[in-house]
């Protein structure tokens, strides 16, 4: 039997998203500070790219593609929407919306390792 990534894939997007989610604090608390500039992190995409983990088609009709972890998260320069006088980039609404991203993403990891978990227990005849 092959070996199954899906729980370190979850336990690598948990690791991103639990950086990421400190990073959007710090910036909301540097909101008033004069010449911070919010950071955010790299997308988990890009992350994954970097990995050893790859998927292994079994059939021709599945798809392929690299998967990378969360093991080398970087702060990269975050966009803002607008620059205050005090030359202070961290906009309140704009980092609101990034945690609302990162706790529907943190939701969504939960519910597919819960249901994976599942799978496993039932196949093992234990549910």
């Amino acid at each position: 039997m092959e070996p199954v990534y899906l729980f370190d894939l979850a336990s690598r997007q948990s690791t991103w998203l639990s950086v990421r989610q400190a990073t959007i604090a710090e910036n909301v608390s540097q909101a008033d500070t004069p010449g911070y500039t919010a950071k955010d992190v790299e997308p988990f995409r890009d992350v994954l790219d970097k990995t050893q983990l790859g998927m292994i088609a079994t059939t021709s009709g599945h798809l392929g593609g690299d998967f990378e972890t969360a093991r080398d998260v970087r702060n990269v320069e975050a966009e803002p929407w607008q620059v205050s006088a005090s030359e202070n980039s961290v906009s309140l609404e704009q980092e609101m919306i990034k945690s609302g991203e990162v706790a529907r993403s943190h939701q969504l990891n939960t519910a597919v390792v819960q249901k994976f978990h599942g799978l496993l227990l039932a196949s093992l005849g234990k549910r």
